[in-house]
């Protein structure tokens, strides 16, 4: 045979050989011929005649081959680039033999990580599995990038031992021969062997995607069941290398058929089992598909009616605002589930509104939308300061409130429910608002003043005609973020009926440890509220039921002294009001500390700033009607100017001094939900058969203080000097004016006992005096609350001295201004005896600044 020069690109067939023709990407499993014509084809002798089978040399050149296990009565089409293995294939072409061996080299172990890859040059006989296929060239074309050659295999043998290993591995080999006698059992037994293989090969070639359906032919091609059982071995991939050399090594049909039949049977059932899922994706995508193409239908018919791009559009519009919500998975699920069925629901059905209505308040919540605290201490200080006047035990704790926010960067930061409770005007909602302003949060105000319904707090639920959420979340998004600052104003003035609790209802929204998963009825799913910062306002804390009390952090509001309000007029009511009403300073009118206080004095009395405003607004209305008439001269607001406007003073301090000049007459201190007040308390006697009488719209508490009072000063008659039988022939009648109005409280018993002792002893009570406090029959005095408030009170009627239980103390110490404390006077008793000293006159004394 001719020497073949390299880079030569043509097909050689050796001599006295056929052509062989190959796939071009040929190797194992790739057939290019019909199996019945190969299998002929395999039958030829090698001349061209009927031959002798090709002998097998005892010594042999080895071929190595990484992964690949050669059978014999199969073709192998091949590349050998490396330069041993050109060389091995060029010697055995040009020898008579023209035989090598095709070896598998073992699978690389971790015990041995410089096991060779199949290098010829460096592969031995140690790296070789032990039997091998002896094989014969049929064709060879040598190419510029290596040898492209087809081996067909002849033969099974053992490799003995090696005979050369440069340039290529020779080594001593031994044939070897399958058992040839079999029993007519054994024979029958192979049989069925045979077919039960040949069956699992065809399923597991039809169900293989990556394997031709030519190859179910073999077992039809192949009645010899070593030739079949080699064929299949060799044709099928699913097999690994370690298995097809097990295989290799099988000398005995039968054994070999039986393990090619449990390797089958896995690999039928894993085919099987892929077959299953692929089909479960398929029939998955399919039904999208077809989905997908009736939405496409309905498009086209939707277009054709004129009314299918518009509806499409929509619909596209609130996917992509649900995908853009940022909602939680569940709020997510049941907007998209509700959007689906809109878009199979006709524009005119009665449930689209309702559904459209409840997809667009899902997609307009902040669910993840917050705005960044700017926690400055100092500047929220400023901020404090700026809006309010006073108020520093109020403003050091709303600091502190906000210095723990910035300190506490990681970690759950609880938010405190705050509430502000005192009387109207002394600006609780307005703190709520600068609070907002100093963390630059935004702000939000609900009135619950007269809600019944719970349907206000939680929503109404989607059954019902014009349901909408509740308050809270309409609150949630006015303000368009969910950390904002919420005020609910006037938790006090809940109600309660057939319709449900309200109260109740807020116990979830203001608990930290339940709000974040607050459910609203309207929407049906969850909504954090544990970001938002909750402050309640009220005027009463007595009215908020205990347990929704219990989550609030209470911080009263006494109310204003009169520096403080006269103050708050100069820095924030009066540069308000003359905006409002188009006055310059000094251009239009110039106000007088003495028309502020005047007005203040003679016109209002409340612990708030709200009638002192409406009065400054009252005369700033006529200045301004004045100009617009006009004028030109700025007017001068003095205490004159004030009552020309005004009329005359609602209020006088001396009516305190006039109406406590006779005996019988005391004046006391009442806490109300506007503030203090004060009450004047008159006893008188007439003949009778000791009767008490008691008038003025008393409560229970108050007509059992009288009565305490009244028993207390019989019991002591003797020491205060009155005659026993003035009670047995006397009726006695306490009266409380401005009937009109219901009062009762825990605190009159002081002033019960000293109008009574001073009907019964003629001594008039000390003037400009007032007092509170309870007492019992024993005749101690019992604590009461509402000290600011009644001390304010009694200032603003121009009261100078007043008695305390010495038990209040702490709360005179701690509530009442310093200026307060130094312009009056205060008795802290703790017997009715001290305060009866106090508060009589005597014949000695009849100066009342002869006391102290």
């Amino acid at each position: 045979m001719d020497d073949i020069e390299a880079g030569e690109s043509r097909s050689l067939p050796l001599e006295g050989e056929d052509e062989i023709a190959v796939s071009p990407n040929g190797g194992p499993g790739t057939v290019g011929m019909d199996l019945r014509q190969q299998a002929d084809q395999e039958a030829k002798p090698a001349d061209g005649a009927e031959e002798a089978e090709i002998a097998v040399p005892d010594v042999m050149s080895i071929l190595p081959e990484n992964k690949i296990v050669l059978f014999p009565n199969n073709v192998l089409p091949l590349i050998v680039s490396d330069e041993s293995a050109v060389q091995l294939i060029d010697e055995a072409a040009v020898s008579g033999a023209r035989t090598i061996v095709v070896a598998a080299v073992r699978e690389r172990s971790d015990e041995s990580p410089d096991q060779p890859e199949g290098d010829s040059s460096e592969v031995t006989i140690e790296d070789l599995y032990a039997v091998g296929t002896a094989a014969v060239i049929r064709m060879m074309v040598k190419t510029s990038d290596g040898i492209r050659l087809l081996l067909q295999g002849i033969g099974r043998v053992r490799i003995l031992s090696s005979e050369q290993q440069k340039p290529y591995l020779k080594a001593r080999v031994q044939p070897l021969q399958e058992p040839s006698h079999y029993g007519p059992e054994d024979l029958r037994e192979i049989e069925a062997l045979r077919r039960a293989v040949g069956t699992l090969f065809q399923k597991a070639v039809e169900l293989s995607p990556n394997m031709p359906d030519e190859l179910q032919e073999i077992p039809n091609a192949r009645t010899d069941p070593s030739v079949m059982s080699d064929n299949i071995a060799f044709y099928y991939q699913g097999i690994a290398v370690s298995e097809k050399q097990d295989l290799l090594e099988t000398l005995d049909v039968r054994e070999r058929l039986n393990k090619l039949m449990r390797i089958l049977t896995r690999e039928v059932d894993v085919l099987e089992l892929g077959s299953r899922i692929h089909q479960s994706v398929h029939s998955e995508m399919h039904k999208s598909q077809r989905e997908y193409y009736l939405r496409e239908q309905l498009k086209a018919i939707q277009k054709e009616l004129g009314e299918g791009d518009e509806r499409g559009a929509e619909i596209d519009e609130l996917r992509a605002a649900i995908d853009a919500a940022r909602m939680p998975e569940e709020a997510h699920k049941e907007a998209t589930r509700e959007l689906d069925r809109l878009s199979r629901m006709p524009p005119a059905a009665a449930e689209y509104t309702v559904s459209r209505t409840y997809i667009d308040w899902l997609v307009s919540l902040p669910w993840q939308k917050e705005t960044a605290d700017d926690i400055e201490i100092l500047r929220a200080k400023e901020v404090l300061d700026e809006d309010h006047y006073g108020l520093p035990k109020i403003k050091d704790r709303i600091l502190e409130f906000l210095s723990v926010r910035k300190f506490k960067v990681g970690g759950v930061v609880r938010q405190p429910i705050l509430c502000f409770v005192g009387p109207p005007g002394v600006g609780k909602t307005s703190l709520a608002k600068s609070i907002a302003r100093a963390m630059g949060r935004k702000f939000v105000r609900v009135s619950l003043g007269g809600v019944r319904d719970e349907a206000e707090i939680r929503g109404h639920r989607r059954t019902y005609v014009g349901a909408l959420p509740g308050q809270i979340i309409q609150g949630i998004r006015r303000a368009d973020s969910r950390n904002s600052v919420f005020n609910l104003d006037e938790v006090d003035k809940l109600g309660m009926d057939f319709r449900g609790d309200p109260s109740s209802a807020l116990l979830e929204v203001l608990d930290p440890e339940q709000n974040s998963t607050f459910r609203d009825h309207y929407l049906d799913v969850p909504f954090d509220l544990s970001k938002v910062l909750f402050i309640t306002t009220a005027n009463v804390i007595d009215p908020v039921p205990p347990a929704l009390r219990d989550r609030m952090e209470v911080i009263e509001l006494a109310g204003y002294t009169e520096e403080e309000k006269l103050a708050i007029a100069r820095r924030h009511l009066l540069p308000k009001q003359m905006d409002e009403h188009g006055l310059k300073d000094g251009v239009h009118i110039t106000w007088h500390e003495s028309a502020l206080q005047e007005i203040i004095r003679g016109y209002t009395r409340e612990a708030g700033v709200r009638n002192l405003e409406r009065e400054m607004a009252a005369i700033c209305r006529k200045v301004t009607r004045q100009f617009a008439e006009g004028r030109t001269e700025p007017v001068q607001a003095t205490a004159e100017l004030v009552h020309t406007f005004l009329g005359p003073p609602r209020f006088e301090f001396e009516e305190v001094a006039r109406r406590a000049s006779q005996p019988g007459v005391a004046i006391g201190l009442a806490w109300t939900p506007v503030g203090g007040d004060i009450l004047f308390i008159e006893a008188t006697r007439m003949p009778g058969d000791h009767q008490l009488i008691l008038t003025g719209q008393l409560g229970e508490v108050m007509k059992e203080s009288t009565q305490a009072a009244l028993s207390y000063v019989r019991s002591h008659s003797a020491d205060l000097g009155i005659q026993t039988e003035t009670f047995r022939s006397s009726d006695i009648h306490v009266h409380v004016p401005a009937g009109a109005i219901p009062k009762d409280g825990p605190s009159a018993g002081i002033a019960m006992v000293v109008a009574i002792a001073s009907l019964m002893t003629a001594r008039p009570t000390r003037k400009l005096l007032a007092m509170t406090g309870e007492i019992t029959l024993s005749g101690n005095v019992l604590p009461v609350g509402g000290v600011k408030e009644k001390v304010l009170a009694a200032r603003r009627a121009g009261v100078t001295e007043v008695i305390l239980p010495a038990r209040n103390r702490k709360d005179f110490i701690e509530g009442i201004p310093k200026e307060v404390q130094d312009e009056m006077h205060f008795h802290f008793v703790e017997q009715i005896t001290e305060a009866l000293d106090i508060a009589l006159e005597s014949a000695a004394h009849p100066d009342p600044e002869a006391h102290s």
